[in-house]
């Protein structure tokens, strides 16, 4: 599956959140992020991720596995994405640092999610603020084949102009870009 999904960086987040609210009930989690590449760096000369995510939330901790392989469409940033839950993060964190993976860059990410359906789809939106990264962004995305991903891409896009965002707003900005220059270290493509 691909992760058809739109960024924005949000101006007025007050006035999306309270736009969200009436769509779906916010839950608020906490995101740790931890993205690994081996020692030559391959999974980012060839714009693949390999990541462990644990959140928390209101019901509790789950970690998960994430592979990204490359970009599918350069103008959203689109990635075919494979995830599985984890039981037991730390294992698998110690399992990708025996097969030669090291952690490149960890961060945090604070975000309200909303999963709602539109346009026939399943989206989720997410409002997410990274301590190291000035500003709010919402992320809405929906999980599509290939054939799929151009209509999935614009039904996106509407759902960001309902929410009163607009092209002008669109980012490519990668957060793992962005904690890196914050801390003076070199970019990640993530």
């Amino acid at each position: 599956m691909i992760e058809a999904e739109l960024k924005a960086r949000v101006q007025r987040p007050e006035e999306v959140m309270r736009r969200l609210d009436e769509r779906a009930a916010g839950r608020a989690e906490v995101y740790q992020d931890t993205y690994y590449d081996d020692a030559a760096g391959a999974l980012e000369k060839e714009d693949r991720e390999l990541r462990v995510r644990t959140v928390h939330g209101p019901d509790g901790t789950r970690s998960f596995l994430t592979y990204k392989g490359a970009r599918v469409d350069d103008a959203s940033g689109s990635k075919p994405e494979h995830e599985t839950r984890i039981e037991d993060a730390e294992a698998v964190h110690a399992v990708l640092r025996g097969l030669g993976y090291a952690p490149a860059i960890a961060f945090e990410k604070r975000c309200r999610n909303y999963e709602f359906m539109a346009r026939g789809r399943t989206m989720l939106a997410t409002l997410v603020r990274v301590p190291e990264i000035e500003g709010t962004f919402l992320e809405v995305e929906t999980q599509v084949g290939q054939a799929d991903l151009q209509a999935a891409l614009e039904d996106v896009r509407a759902i960001l102009w309902e929410l009163g965002l607009t092209d002008d707003d669109l980012t490519t900005e990668l957060y793992t870009d962005a904690v890196a220059a914050g801390r003076g270290t070199s970019a990640q493509r993530r």
